[in-house]
């Protein structure tokens, strides 16, 4: 089967499509479907789930929207990296091959690329999202609502910790149908069978076990591996190339540092942000030292938990004026949004470096006279890059 896309066409193995239209057929009674995709990396999870969503919706006399509850924070499908996120698509997916951006339902900011430095954290946050999605169409006063299935997309580390928490993920959500997507490097695989059940099968829970569309599994993921961060930072460019607009052209990355280095940022007062380092401890005088020229996640703080601050984005700490009181940041968000902002999350997801090769004589998003610290040989580390005045 051919899907056709924009950015060119994929072929859908039989399997696939017998799979996906196969959770469609059994989806036709009440509660609505909740299908978990998972396997090793780079065998085909996001398209699969991508064809999935379209499966869904053309099926229009049935459901109007899906849930896609994206627990990959290295590879995100909707939120820009180093975010969990429930988001609500009501328009077929164009491009099977490439994911797009979109304004989730709900976020938070794990702040890193894997879940390995917090598991426990990781696997809250997908729970809080899930608590959210049953919410949705439980109290949703649109019948539509009501009747939305849940995808959910899982990250490629079965091994170890990741086999762990997949299995934990599995049993706290006890999906309706679970796809799990092999490739011919048989140790790469999970374990045969429904392999997170301790004892006798849970009739209530169907099994589809299918075969990556790719059979150059080696080659393809030395590809993934190499280019994983490359992918991140290419959403990333992505999700900043919002803040400029449309009819500005931009064609290269080199256009896009200057025009996001040019771009006047929020003044935003500390007084009215509280900063929360996530995965770490940061001295108390060192914190705006660390929060300079860094990529933070923007949160409302729940009133439940700080824990669970809702991410409304991402933003650039372009500098820090402490004689004024000022943070600069450089965020897509929409002001009126920005303005409900009032806590900065600082992990580890790094500024690409490529937005930081200006030609200036130092980091673009530091101040010279932020603190005075150019004259006192101030240095800030970003990635792999150390700039210095």
């Amino acid at each position: 089967m051919k899907a056709d896309g924009p950015g060119g066409n994929i072929i859908i193995p039989k399997e696939w499509s017998d799979a996906a239209e196969t959770i469609a057929r059994d989806s036709i009674t009440s509660p609505p479907p909740i299908a978990l995709i998972c396997g090793a990396r780079g065998c085909g999870k996001s398209t699969f789930s991508r064809f999935l969503v379209n499966t869904f919706l053309s099926r229009s006399s049935k459901y109007e929207r899906v849930a896609y509850l994206d627990t990959d924070v290295g590879q995100t499908e909707f939120a820009p990296p180093g975010c969990l996120s429930l988001s609500v698509i009501d328009k077929e997916i164009e491009d099977l091959t490439i994911p797009c951006l979109k304004t989730p339902e709900r976020a938070f900011f794990f702040g890193d690329v894997s879940s390995k430095r917090d598991p426990e954290a990781y696997l809250n946050y997908i729970l809080a999202l899930y608590d959210y999605y049953k919410e949705y169409c439980m109290f949703s006063k649109s019948k539509s609502s009501r009747n939305t299935p849940l995808l959910v997309n899982t990250p490629g580390w079965v091994k170890g910790i990741g086999y762990n928490t997949l299995v934990d993920m599995l049993k706290r959500i006890a999906p309706s149908h679970v796809v799990k997507i092999s490739v011919p490097c048989e140790r790469k695989n999970l374990p045969d069978g429904a392999f997170w059940l301790d004892g006798d099968c849970d009739e209530t829970q169907k099994l589809f076990e299918i075969n990556s569309a790719r059979q150059d599994f080696s080659d393809r993921l030395m590809l993934v591996q190499k280019d994983a961060r490359l992918l991140r930072d290419m959403r990333i460019m992505a999700y900043f190339r919002q803040c400029i607009p449309n009819n500005m052209n931009i064609s290269t990355i080199r256009e896009l540092a200057h025009a996001l280095v040019s771009h006047p940022p929020y003044e935003i007062s500390i007084s009215s942000v509280k900063i929360r380092h996530l995965h770490c401890q940061v001295p108390r005088t060192e914190i705006f030292r660390s929060l300079n020229a860094s990529l933070v996640g923007l949160a409302i703080s729940s009133e439940e938990s700080e824990q669970f601050s809702h991410c409304v984005g991402l933003g650039i700490v372009r500098a820090i004026d402490t004689s004024k009181h000022l943070l600069y940041v450089i965020t897509p968000v929409p002001q009126s949004t920005l303005e409900k902002v009032d806590l900065f999350l600082q992990g580890f997801v790094q500024i690409p470096t490529c937005l930081l090769q200006v030609e200036e004589c130092m980091s673009p998003y530091m101040s010279a006279n932020v603190w005075d610290l150019a004259s006192k040989g101030f240095a800030a580390r970003i990635g792999d890059v150390e700039f210095k005045k």
